[in-house]
């Protein structure tokens, strides 16, 4: 499994409206893509992606922008990936029907394919937004820059 520029992008905004926005203040695309370095146009895309799946929320006008449209504790890495990347398993067909040639029940290969995705999905479902922001704020602190 390869997280695209997609997802990498995905989890970097979760995190950067984690630190920089909440209820009261929003922060727009152009923010964000200067804090990260990245595309805004990209962007662009990505948090309509996140939006979507109810991850990122919006508000129009003067005060207008983007926060996160849950609690950061609520917000897992597997539902940011899976926002942007859909499908992460590492082969397709532990997810959906698919035609390889081969009969899944004698397949030799699929109990490890399936014991690798439980460990990805494991991984990235016990990890929240609030606590790769703690992290991030905890690396801010000792190297006393900002991000």
């Amino acid at each position: 499994m390869k997280i695209s520029t997609k997802g990498i992008y995905a989890l970097e905004v979760a995190v950067d409206l984690a630190i920089y926005a909440d209820n009261e203040q929003r922060m727009s695309i152009r923010s964000v893509a200067e804090r990260r370095k990245l595309s805004e146009k990209y962007l662009e895309r990505i948090v309509s992606m996140l939006k979507k799946k109810g991850i990122v929320k919006s508000t129009r006008g003067a005060y207008g922008g983007y926060c996160l449209a849950r609690d950061p504790k609520e917000i897992l890495v597997l539902d940011v990936l899976m926002a942007a990347e859909g499908d992460l398993a590492p082969v397709q067909c532990l997810t959906k029907e698919t035609d390889c040639g081969i009969d899944c029940e004698g397949c030799a290969t699929r109990g490890t394919w399936n014991h690798i995705w439980e460990l990805i999905k494991n991984a990235v479902d016990s990890i929240s937004i609030a606590q790769i922001k703690e992290l991030a704020e905890k690396k801010q602190e000792v190297s006393g820059g900002v991000q």
